[in-house]
C-alpha cells in the first residue's frame, strides 16, 4: 500500500512538472533580460536567476530551462521566416525582371524577323538587277548593321547658354537611354556565365553590332532608390579607372530634376596608349511610376550644348546615352538597370591594343558589373551580412583598396600635372623611368609627406608593358601572388620598406640577389563574390652576412589581388602591393607597385572578293591584334601564323615605385631599371611554364628551364659558400642557370641547406643527390627531418649554445650521425 502511494505521488509530481505554466509580464521581462545577455544559460545560472529574482521563485528550474529552449526555438523560427520572406521577395522581383526581359526578347525577335524578310526581299531584287559581276569589295557586315541598329541622330545646334536647350538634350538622352535599358535599341547578347538567380549578381548582356561598345545589367539590391542613386553618382568610389570627376555646373529643372555638366578624366590601362576624358551632360529625374533615372551623354558638336574644357594629354572619348534606372521594389530594396555605352576613339591607339577599346566584355567588367557589385557590397555591409576581423570598418578597407588602385594607376599613367617627368633612358627603350620631385602635388592622395626627405628627393617609377601569348591572365596573376620568391628580390623589398622608417635613407641602394623571403598571406577582406582580395603579406627577413643582420627583419605589404577567376570573361587580373609598417594605421602612406594583365578580345573583318576569273569567293580573315604599328599597312594575315594563338593574347603592364634622395637618384634609377628587367625575365619564364601546350606534330617539345626558385637557390648557396670560405663551390664556366643547377645537384660532396632561426628547431630545406643519399631520404621527405633529431647529445648542446657563433664561423663539424661529417656554412 505504501509502495502504491509512493508511485501515485511520483506520477503526480511528473504531471505537475510538465504542465503548462503561465508567466506574468514581469516574469517574461526578467527572463527576456537574461536571454538578451545569455540565450543558453547553464544550470547554475538558472538557479542563480531564481535566487536573484523573487518573482521567479514559484517556477521550477526545469520550467525555466524549457522556457529558454522554447525562446531559442522561436528566435530560430523567426530568423528562418525572415530569411524565407527575403528570398521570396528576391524571387518575385527576379521573376518580374525575367518576364520583362522575355517581353523585350520577344520584341527583338519580331524585329529581327521583319529585318530578315526585308533583307531577303532586297537580295532577290538586287540579284535580278545586278549588272557588274567583276567586283571585289570589302563587306564588313558589322559596319552596315551598326548603321541600321544605331544611326547617329543629327541634332540642330542649340543655344549653349539656354537652360531650355539643355533640357531638350536631357529629355532626348532620357528617351534614348530608356530604349536601351528596357527596349530594343541595342542588340543585346547575354554574357557567358552570367545566369540570373536570387543570389546572382543579375542579368548581364553586351552589345553586338552597334556603334562603340555597350554593356547592360539589371539586378536586385536591398537599398532604397535614393541611396542607390547617391552611390552611383559618386563614380570615383566604384569606377577604379576614374581619375577625377568635376561637376562644373548644376541647373535645376522645372520637373524637380537636375542637369549637371560634368568633366571626367579616366586612366589608361597600359603605358602604350593615352588616357581618355569625357565632357557630358547628366540628367537626374523621376518617372511617373516613382522610378529614379540618372542618364548621361557627351556634349558634342552634333548634340549641341556648351563646349567642354580643352585637353592636352587626354583623348576626348564620347559617351553615348547611358545611365541608371532605379525602380523601387515591393517590400523594400531596388531593381537597378544599368547601361554603359561609349565610343573610345579606337583608331587613335596602336592596332595591337584596339581589342581593349573594342571589347564590350571588358567594358562590362570594368564599369557595368563593377557598379552593381559595389552596390551589393555596401548593401550587405549595411545589413550586417558581412563581418570583417581585425576591428576595421568596411569603409576603411574599401578606402585602402581604392588608394592602392589609384596609386598604381597614377604610376602607370604618369600625368605631367601630377609632377611626373620622363627621365633619360640608357639606350634601350624597354623600361620607362619617370620621376616626381614634387610630392606636394600628391598630398591628400595616396602619398604622405613622411615618405619624402626634407633635404630633397621624390618618387621614381620604372614601368614596362609587354604582349603575352597563350597565358591566361588569371592563372598568371594567381601564380605571381602565391610564388613571390619566383620573381621578387629581397634586397629590393628591403629598400622599398625603408621609406617607412624614421630615417628612410639610412639603407643604401638595394643590392639585388638577397636571400629569399618566405611569405605569409594574412586575409583582411574580400568582396561578396570573392573577385577581389585585400590582404597583408608578411615577408620573413633573413641576413646574408653579419653586417646585414640589422636589416634582417620581417616586412609587411598591403596587397590587393583581383580578377583571378578564370571563368570571368573580359576580366582584368591585377596584383598591386605597397610596403607598410607594423602599426598599419588607417592613414598609412602607400606607394603601390604591381602587375596588371588585360585579355585582348580580338575582332575580325571578313573580306569577300569575287573575280570573274574563277567565279568563286575567297575569304580571308584579318587579325586586328597582329601588329604594334597604327594603320592598315602593318596588318598580318592570321593564316600566316597559328590562327588560334590570338585568342589568348593579353597585355601585361608592370610598374614599380621607389622613393629616392636627390644625390642617389641615378643609382636608384639604375637599380629600378635593372630590377624591372629582371622581373620581366622572370615573368616570361613563368609564362612559358604555365602556358598551355600548342605544339604541332612536326615540332619537338622545347625543354623548359629549371624552376626559377630552384635556380635562385643554387646561386644563393654558391654565393654563400664563396663569401664564407673564399673558394668556389662549383666550377662552372657559364653562369647559365641550368648548368649551375645541374652541377650542384650532381656534386660529389653532400650539400645541404638548413633553415636556422632563433627559438625554432632547424629544418633541412634542400639537399643535393649526395646529401639525400647520406641522409637516406628523398627530396620530398627531407623537410620532415629535424636537425636536432639527427645529432647526438653533444651535438645538440653545441648547436644550442653556439648558435650565434655558427652564423659567423666558416665551418662547423659535428660527428655522430654517420662515418662522414656534416659541414655547415651559414646561408641565412
Amino acid at each position: 500500500m505504501a509502495l502504491s502511494m509512493h508511485k501515485d505521488s511520483s506520477n503526480n509530481k511528473q504531471m505537475d512538472s510538465s504542465k503548462y505554466v503561465r508567466y506574468t509580464p514581469e516574469q517574461v521581462e526578467a527572463l527576456e533580460r537574461v536571454y538578451s545577455e545569455c540565450p543558453k544559460p547553464s544550470s547554475l545560472r538558472r538557479q542563480q536567476l531564481i535566487r536573484e529574482c523573487p518573482i521567479l521563485s514559484n517556477i521550477e528550474p526545469k520550467q525555466i530551462k524549457v522556457w529558454f529552449q522554447n525562446r531559442r526555438c522561436r528566435e530560430k523560427q523567426r530568423k528562418e521566416a525572415s530569411r524565407l520572406q527575403t528570398v521570396n521577395r528576391k524571387l518575385s522581383a527576379m521573376n518580374k525582371l525575367l518576364m520583362e526581359e522575355n517581353d523585350r526578347l520577344q520584341k527583338q525577335v519580331s524585329q529581327l524577323v521583319y529585318e530578315n524578310g526585308y533583307m531577303r526581299q532586297q537580295l532577290q531584287t538586287g540579284s535580278a538587277t545586278t549588272t557588274d559581276n567583276n567586283s571585289c569589295e570589302s563587306v564588313v557586315m558589322s559596319g552596315q548593321h551598326q548603321q541600321q541598329q544605331n544611326p547617329t541622330p543629327q541634332h540642330p545646334q542649340r543655344d549653349a547658354n539656354s537652360p531650355a536647350g539643355l533640357l531638350a538634350i536631357a529629355e532626348e538622352t532620357l528617351a534614348e537611354f530608356l530604349s536601351k535599358a528596357t527596349g530594343t535599341a541595342v542588340d543585346w547578347v547575354q554574357m557567358i556565365g552570367m545566369k540570373p538567380g536570387p543570389d546572382s549578381i543579375g542579368i548581364v548582356a553586351v552589345s553586338r553590332n552597334c556603334s562603340g561598345v555597350a554593356a547592360r545589367a539589371c539586378g536586385l539590391v536591398s537599398l532604397e532608390p535614393t541611396k542607390v542613386a547617391e552611390i552611383l553618382k559618386d563614380r570615383p568610389s566604384w569606377f577604379r579607372d576614374c581619375r577625377c570627376l568635376d561637376v562644373l555646373s548644376v541647373i535645376p529643372t522645372g520637373n524637380g530634376g537636375t542637369i549637371e555638366l560634368i568633366y571626367m578624366q579616366t586612366y589608361a590601362p597600359t603605358t602604350l596608349a593615352a588616357a581618355r576624358d569625357f565632357w557630358t551632360l547628366r540628367y537626374t529625374t523621376s518617372l511617373e511610376d516613382g522610378s529614379l533615372v540618372i542618364c548621361e551623354r557627351s556634349l558634342t558638336s552634333s548634340t549641341g550644348g556648351p563646349t567642354g574644357p580643352p585637353t592636352s594629354s587626354f583623348v576626348r572619348a564620347e559617351m553615348l546615352p547611358s545611365g541608371f534606372l532605379i525602380r523601387p521594389c515591393e517590400g523594400g530594396g531596388s531593381i537597378i538597370h544599368i547601361v554603359d555605352h561609349v565610343d573610345l576613339d579606337v583608331w587613335s591607339v596602336p592596332e595591337v591594343l584596339r581589342p581593349l577599346y573594342e571589347s564590350s566584355k571588358i567594358l562590362a567588367q570594368k564599369m557595368t558589373i563593377a557598379a552593381l557589385r559595389h552596390i551589393r557590397q555596401i548593401a550587405q555591409e549595411t545589413s550586417g551580412e558581412i563581418q570583417y576581423g581585425g576591428g576595421r570598418q568596411p569603409a576603411v578597407l574599401r578606402t585602402f583598396s581604392q588608394r592602392l588602385c589609384r596609386g598604381f594607376n597614377d604610376a602607370v599613367n604618369g600625368f605631367a600635372d601630377d609632377g611626373w617627368s620622363l627621365m633619360g633612358s640608357d639606350g634601350v627603350e624597354d623600361v620607362t623611368i619617370m620621376i616626381n620631385s614634387s610630392p606636394g602635388k600628391f598630398l591628400g592622395s595616396q602619398y604622405n609627406t613622411s615618405m619624402f626627405p626634407s633635404f630633397g628627393g621624390g618618387v621614381l617609377c620604372a614601368k614596362a608593358s609587354m604582349l603575352l601569348q597563350n597565358v591566361p591572365p588569371a592563372l598568371l596573376v594567381r601564380f605571381l601572388r602565391e610564388h613571390r620568391s619566383e620573381w621578387a628580390d629581397y634586397g629590393v623589398d628591403t629598400y622599398s620598406a625603408a621609406c617607412l622608417k624614421a630615417s628612410p635613407y639610412a639603407v643604401p641602394c638595394a643590392r639585388p640577389g638577397g636571400f629569399p623571403s618566405s611569405q605569409v598571406i594574412l586575409p583582411l577582406a574580400h568582396t561578396v563574390e570573392h573577385e577581389e582580395f585585400l590582404e597583408v603579406v608578411r615577408l620573413e627577413g633573413h641576413a646574408f652576412t653579419p653586417e646585414d643582420v640589422a636589416l634582417a627583419r620581417d616586412m609587411y605589404l598591403l596587397q590587393l589581388c583581383s580578377g583571378i577567376d578564370e571563368n570571368a570573361v573580359g576580366a582584368c587580373a591585377q596584383l598591386v602591393f605597397a610596403p607598410i609598417d607594423e602599426s598599419f594605421a588607417d592613414d598609412a602612406p602607400l606607394l603601390p607597385s604591381g602587375f596588371r594583365v588585360i585579355p585582348l578580345d580580338p575582332k575580325t573583318v571578313t573580306l569577300t572578293c569575287q573575280s570573274s576569273a574563277d567565279g568563286a569567293g575567297a575569304t580571308r580573315t584579318l587579325d586586328l591584334a597582329s601588329a604594334l604599328e597604327v594603320g592598315p599597312g602593318s596588318n598580318r594575315l592570321a593564316g600566316d601564323g597559328d590562327p588560334s594563338n590570338y585568342n589568348l593574347r593579353s597585355v601585361l603592364t608592370i610598374a614599380f615605385q621607389f622613393t629616392f634622395e636627390n644625390h642617389l637618384r641615378d643609382n636608384v634609377a639604375a637599380m629600378a631599371r635593372q630590377y624591372v628587367r629582371s622581373v620581366v625575365g622572370s615573368v616570361q619564364r613563368v609564362a612559358m611554364a604555365i602556358a598551355p601546350s600548342r605544339l604541332s606534330s612536326n615540332m619537338e617539345p622545347k625543354a623548359l628551364p629549371g624552376s626559377p626558385e630552384a635556380l635562385t637557390l643554387a646561386r644563393w648557396i654558391c654565393r654563400s659558400y664563396r663569401i664564407h670560405t673564399g673558394e668556389e663551390l662549383l666550377r662552372v664556366d657559364s653562369q647559365a642557370g641550368d648548368a649551375l643547377l645541374k652541377q650542384l645537384w650532381h656534386h660529389s660532396d653532400a650539400i645541404m641547406c638548413c633553415s636556422l632561426k632563433t627559438n625554432a628547431s632547424p629544418v633541412f630545406t634542400f639537399a643535393n643527390q649526395a646529401g639525400l643519399d647520406m641522409l637516406e631520404t628523398t627530396l620530398v621527405a627531407l623537410q620532415d627531418i629535424m636537425l636536432d633529431k639527427i645529432l647526438d647529445e653533444a651535438g645538440r648542446k653545441i648547436l644550442c649554445s653556439e648558435f650565434s657563433k655558427i652564423m659567423q664561423q666558416v665551418k662547423f663539424s659535428v660527428s655522430g650521425l654517420c662515418s662522414s661529417d656534416i659541414e655547415f656554412f651559414p646561408s641565412n
